[in-house]
């Protein structure tokens, strides 16, 4: 399987998404802005979010994906349908756990709103009332997120990574529809209608997957709860995979939490805002990433090929430091550019872009790390060692939760995004160290080569980038046309910079190039 072209069809969709994401917000700025309404949406959007990429994009993908191919695989085995009744097997556990959880949740709304807020530091308390509604509103979406990762994970490990990758476009649009026809000049009313939103579009995506997998020739059946030996793997190993694949999110549950306790008012948003948009490379890039590598790598080793799944995580960690590392260093000086042509309009003004833009920086320092995170841990998840990952995800943890004790208050709503950061960082060395230990991860002579010349040429694109900057003041703040015109010349300006720079550095040879346009023309 080419990587590239896998990538490609996982990130050309995502980026779809984050796109459709990115112009969801843009209207939330301007129909909510930054106030204790769009902070009380966001505290209840946090743990379906949360949930998702715990459990869709994390745990339960860890642990159902090699299952299953190793199912599929087996020489003594029935293939497909070895699969589908390990699949079934699952489900029947997975549907009344979620159904008993989510009533739960129901109940316990109001102490995980808290726990979530800190019970927020300046609301009264009819404003916490509010967010406890919204939370009630959400909690839907776990269940159906929840079967959406499992029927996800059965077509990514067929190939058809497109499917699952193309529904959460699903969320954005519903919530874009629920925005445009449902705002009202009542901050609290908007926001209300965008807490249903999220439950809606969870029941779509749904109903999208299990479209999919039936034109897979697929149809899961019911059945009664079965605790086979299968099952009880499969659980013993979803739980450390969701605390291995969840450090970054958990972090950020935590620094949300005490910048709703501990910040002024709107700080909540300006750290979503700037996580917003460091989500951007990292959903287009490290899901993409991760997405492709799990199966393939789990594929290799079935087959006992060690070296091939070795070099497939040498290019997948190539890839991601040639697309990281302009990113990170475009966020982090082009922030405040960016942040006015998307979002300062409305009730979203000149200071709250400014105070974006310094989280976004603080995010973007360990933007490589988030990602890296994705391409290394499929190196675990692909051998059934979910538990290596929980260890350095505690500590990652650990180390997130005593930064952002120590930075909130001399750096305020910089110092949640920037302990993150810190904190992904060790989780991405232990990991690495870890792999390199066992010799399941050795750098190539290719990956040596290019990863520091690649560093030199995005410093060199942020150096230029940054004189370029103030040219483009005048225009992000214009009218629409002017914003999104001198966005997309900012952003395309910075990629013929770094691509220039790639190939002045060496990281890119120029005989490279002409192989794969030569490959594209034929």
């Amino acid at each position: 399987m080419n990587l590239t072209r896998a990538l490609g069809s996982v990130g050309g969709l995502t980026l779809a998404s984050r796109v459709l994401g990115l112009v969801r917000d843009t209207l939330f700025a301007r129909f909510i802005g930054a106030s204790f309404a769009s902070d009380a949406f966001l505290i209840a959007f946090r743990l379906p979010n949360m949930f998702r990429a715990l459990f869709a994009e994390g745990a339960f993908s860890a642990a159902f994906i090699p299952m299953f191919n190793h199912k599929v695989a087996a020489k003594d085995g029935g293939g497909l349908k070895d699969g589908v009744r390990f699949a079934e097997d699952a489900l029947s556990v997975l549907l009344p756990v979620l159904i008993v959880m989510t009533i739960a949740m129901e109940i316990a709304a109001w102490p995980v709103t808290w726990l979530l807020s800190g019970g927020f530091n300046d609301a009264s308390a009819d404003e916490f009332a509010f967010a406890v509604e919204l939370s009630r509103i959400t909690f839907p979406y776990l269940l159906f997120i929840s079967l959406v990762s499992l029927l996800g994970g059965i077509l990514n490990s067929l190939h058809r990574f497109w499917v699952n990758a193309a529904a959460p476009i699903l969320l954005n649009l519903t919530l874009i529809a629920a925005l445009l026809l449902f705002h009202s000049h009542e901050p609290l009313f908007t926001a209300r209608n965008q807490a249903i939103a999220v439950t809606v579009s969870g029941a779509l995506q749904l109903l999208w997957l299990i479209h999919a997998c039936r034109r897979a020739g697929i149809v899961l059946r019911l059945k009664l709860p079965s605790l086979n030996p299968d099952v009880k793997k499969l659980l013993s190993l979803i739980w450390p995979a969701a605390a291995g694949a969840g450090a970054v999110q958990i972090n950020l549950v935590v620094s949300t939490a005490l910048a709703a306790t501990l910040l002024p008012s709107g700080s909540v948003s300006y750290i979503y805002y700037a996580d917003r948009l460091n989500q951007l490379p990292l959903g287009l890039i490290g899901i993409g990433l991760g997405t492709v590598l799990l199966p393939t790598i789990s594929r290799h080793l079935g087959r006992g090929e060690e070296a091939e799944a070795m070099a497939t995580q040498n290019r997948g960690m190539e890839l991601a430091l040639f697309l990281t590392l302009p990113a990170t260093v475009a966020l982090i000086v082009c922030g405040v550019p960016i942040i006015a042509a998307l979002f300062q309009h409305g009730r979203f003004d000149a200071v709250d872009s400014l105070y974006t833009a310094q989280a976004l920086a603080a995010f973007s320092i360990g933007l490589p790390s988030y990602i890296l995170v994705k391409v290394l841990t499929p190196g675990y998840y692909a051998r059934s060692d979910t538990r290596t990952p929980v260890r350095y995800a505690t500590v990652s943890m650990a180390v997130n939760l005593g930064l952002n004790l120590l930075f909130i208050k001399p750096l305020g709503h910089m110092g949640p995004p920037l302990a993150t950061a810190i904190a992904s960082t060790v989780n991405v060395v232990l990991l690495y160290r870890t792999l390199a230990r066992r010799g399941q991860f050795v750098a190539d002579a290719q990956l040596r080569r290019r990863a520091p010349r690649l560093a030199v040429a995005a410093v060199l694109m942020g150096a230029v980038m940054w004189f370029l900057d103030v040219l483009f003041e005048p225009y992000v703040v214009g009218t629409s046309v002017e914003r999104w015109g001198a966005l997309v010349v900012l952003v395309g300006a910075g990629g013929l910079v770094y691509a220039a720079a790639t190939v002045v550095t060496g990281a890119v040879r120029v005989a490279e190039l002409k192989r794969l346009l030569r490959r594209r023309s034929t």
